[in-house]
């Protein structure tokens, strides 16, 4: 079996063992835009697939079903009209034995492009399907710990399974950083998204960056200290979003009988003071940094510094907006709707978590978000 056809169908078997937990019940409900049920997840990273690569390189393609690219299409505008993000959960059909039936048939046509070898660039398209479908997976369970999470029974994925539950490995201290000129970017070496290019130079003066993250005893005190409520730790867009939806304390969060505890896939625990903390948004992130009398380092600051601390637990906001590199073009057609046209409004954040994909991160990735969200595996890493 090539590298390649290895790499696909690992990753396609991953997607669906993360859904092995689940009830049936479990794989239609949408409560937010912002989430996507797992059934539709399911669905999309196969329509990818057929979309971009079976139905322009295989010669007589016939596709498993004429709708289901209305269905299961996310943005790309390219690639034709599609549901409204909103209605994904109304989508009771296809069955969820449909969708799976659909992926399977996708899959074996898939394999059978993989083994006649594709020539480079179609191969470049296919790399790209993986690491998307990746991508997708992490979402997946963090869709649907939000689903859950609004559950009074506060249902469990699996038990023992938090993703929270981590600890810094020692005692956080800051980090020198000589000012200079550094390179910043991915190389053409190996697979990067087109947003992480082209490499380039930035100047940075010296600075200080945190050997370990915020844990949630540190942050715990600045929720105490009613942090919250005090408008000067605030951007004022922030503070408005705080008023608007009465947000008091990190996302899962909760107090009962003066105990607090999280919401986690593997069930409601007490909150661990030392653990990391996890699910913050941008606006909360700054807010803490400003009470802390710290800040959030750029992305640049954070990739200089990567290679002197461990990362990868949580994805890390850093205090830059997500836009293009020098030399950043948007490819031709559909596939240049990946990145390119989110680059405003959006902050970025640098590592990954420990729900990414094993090998699905670098020093050199771009995740970006807005930033009111916090639904995604997301902490904190000062500077100064």
């Amino acid at each position: 079996m090539n590298k390649l056809l290895s790499a696909y169908i690992t990753t396609r078997e991953h997607t669906v063992t993360l859904c092995e937990p689940l009830a049936i019940e479990d794989y239609v409900p949408q409560p937010e835009e912002f989430v996507s049920p797992p059934k539709w997840h399911l669905g999309h990273t196969t329509w990818f697939f057929e979309e971009f690569i079976l139905k322009e390189n295989v010669p007589g393609y016939r596709l498993f079903h004429q709708q289901y690219g209305y269905l299961f299409n996310s943005y790309y505008n390219f690639a034709g009209q599609r549901i409204a993000r909103h209605r994904r959960g109304i989508l009771t059909r296809p069955t969820v034995a449909e969708v799976m039936a659909y992926r399977k048939y996708v899959d074996e046509h898939m394999q059978d492009l993989l083994a006649k070898g594709p020539d480079e660039e179609l191969e470049q398209l296919i790399i790209l399907g993986i690491n998307h479908e990746q991508q997708h997976q992490e979402l997946l369970i963090t869709d649907l710990k939000y689903t859950f999470s609004l559950n009074p029974l506060y249902p469990v994925y699996k038990k023992d399974y938090s993703l929270v539950d981590d600890r810094p490995k020692s005692v956080a201290t800051f980090m020198s950083i000589p000012a200079g000129r550094y390179t910043i970017g991915a190389d053409n070496k190996g697979f990067a998204y087109d947003n992480e290019r082209q490499q380039h130079q930035v100047y940075l003066d010296s600075y200080q960056i945190a050997s370990e993250l915020v844990t949630n005893g540190e942050y715990l005190r600045f929720v105490e200290d009613d942090g919250y409520r005090q408008f000067a730790w605030w951007h004022d867009e922030a503070y408005a979003w705080l008023q608007q939806h009465e947000v008091r304390h990190p996302l899962y969060w909760c107090k009962i009988d003066d105990q607090w505890y999280q919401y986690t896939l593997g069930g409601l625990v007490a909150l661990d003071p030392q653990a990391t903390l996890a699910h913050i948004s941008y606006y909360e992130a700054a807010a803490y940094a400003a009470w802390s009398g710290k800040r959030l380092p750029t992305e640049f600051e954070w990739e200089v510094a990567s290679a002197a601390f461990s990362w990868g637990q949580r994805w890390e906001w850093t205090n830059s907006a997500y836009l293009p590199y020098p030399g950043f073009r948007i490819a031709p057609g559909a596939i240049g709707e990946y990145n390119g046209k989110f680059m405003v409004n959006q902050m970025v954040l640098r590592g990954a978590s420990r729900a990414t994909y094993p090998g699905h991160s670098r020093a050199t990735y771009r995740n970006f978000f807005h930033p009111h969200l916090q639904w995604q595996l997301t902490g904190i890493r000062l500077a100064q």
